[in-house]
């Protein structure tokens, strides 16, 4: 298998600096690195790739015979490329403990402090009725923790970089013992990070975040109700020490309408009819959530009698299909009426004496 050209894998020129190579392959192994990419093959084949150009550019000799030779002159020189994760940690430590937060403990083992997830957030959404039943893509703006744009994350001030705790050895514990017993506590010196910054980043004071403002698009399906809830992942905020981002939960409120009511995924409705249509029969135009819908009112129809139209509801949620509408009549009684409208009645009711 052909290799690719170092150069060209980390993306610098062949008269980069070593500060250049270092910046470059850092970026490359903050966005590849496997901790923040749990099973991502390519992500660690890309990270591995990096990491053996580095291992190359940044040594005097190898780059030497790299430039004049290219992969065969390594090859012959005795160089085997990456072999595996411990080589990059023993060969590349300063970088890793300022990406990572990578130390040295007791012994010389490599010791590093707990990656913290970031904090989920809520948000609370007012929608309309019809976009509840139909759906709706919508943007929503937020202010939340981000990786500091200015030291990613580390929290150090340019050109330095964080030193491990002296106290803890990059644990973030420290560790107590009295007779049989030991006890854990959070270290005093580092707070629990595991990390001695000398010079914090003017950006985010070292804390390695910062506060922005994001907007976030986000797909309100058709059915929701008040009280529905949306999660998005990785949209909270941002993980400490490479810790993955929250998750961001989107409490929706849906305002009442002023002609329909809910229940579960049907709509219901009052219709008025009059007092000729109610003994008499009629066809009526109702309001559905879409257009409108002809039903047929039977003679003698009663106020609370019901219709239903199938299907004119709200959409399964979880399914296939939608609920029905309920329409109730009232018989509306005229408050004004002529005298030939009374003499009317008068007589009506004489007739059905008889």
């Amino acid at each position: 298998m052909t290799k690719r050209d170092y150069y060209e894998i980390l993306g610098v020129g062949k008269n980069a600096t070593d500060e250049e190579l270092k910046k470059c392959y850092r970026k490359i192994a903050m966005q590849c690195h496997p901790d923040r990419n749990p099973g991502d093959k390519q992500a660690e084949e890309r990270f591995k790739e990096a990491a053996e150009a580095y291992e190359v550019l940044s040594d005097r000799q190898k780059r030497e015979t790299y430039d004049q030779f290219g992969h065969a002159g390594l090859s012959n020189s005795g160089f085997q490329g990456f072999s595996g994760f411990d080589d990059v940690f023993s060969g590349f430590g300063d970088i890793f403990e300022d990406v990572f937060g990578y130390g040295r403990g007791r012994g010389g083992r490599r010791t590093r402090p707990a990656a913290r997830a970031g904090a989920d957030l809520r948000y609370d959404l007012k929608i309309s009725f019809l976009d509840a039943a139909f759906g709706i893509t919508t943007a929503i703006e937020l202010e939340k923790l981000h990786t500091c744009h200015e030291c990613e994350g580390t929290g150090a001030a340019a050109g330095t970089t964080p030193s491990t705790c002296p106290t803890c050895h990059g644990r973030g514990q420290v560790v107590q013992s009295s007779g049989f017993f030991t006890i854990s506590s959070t270290c005093p010196h580092c707070n629990g990070h595991g990390r001695i910054i000398a010079k914090p980043c003017h950006a985010c004071r070292g804390t390695g975040q910062e506060k922005r403002r994001k907007t976030v698009e986000l797909k309100i399906p058709a059915g929701v109700e008040t009280g529905s809830r949306l999660r998005l992942r990785g949209e909270g905020e941002a993980g400490e020490l490479g810790g993955p981002s929250g998750d961001l939960y989107v409490f929706l409120h849906v305002e009442d309408h002023e002609f329909f009511l809910r229940s579960e995924d049907d709509i219901s409705c009052r219709i008025p009819i009059s007092i000729v249509q109610a003994a008499l029969g009629a066809t009526i135009e109702v309001p559905t959530l879409k257009d409108t819908e002809k039903i047929k009112i039977p003679r003698g129809t009663q106020t609370g009698q019901t219709f239903r139209l199938k299907g004119k509801g709200i959409p399964h949620l979880q399914g296939y299909g939608r609920g029905d509408q309920i329409i109730e009549v009232f018989v509306r009684i005229p408050t004004e009426l002529t005298r030939k409208q009374e003499d009317l009645l008068r007589e009506f009711e004489k007739s059905s004496r008889q």
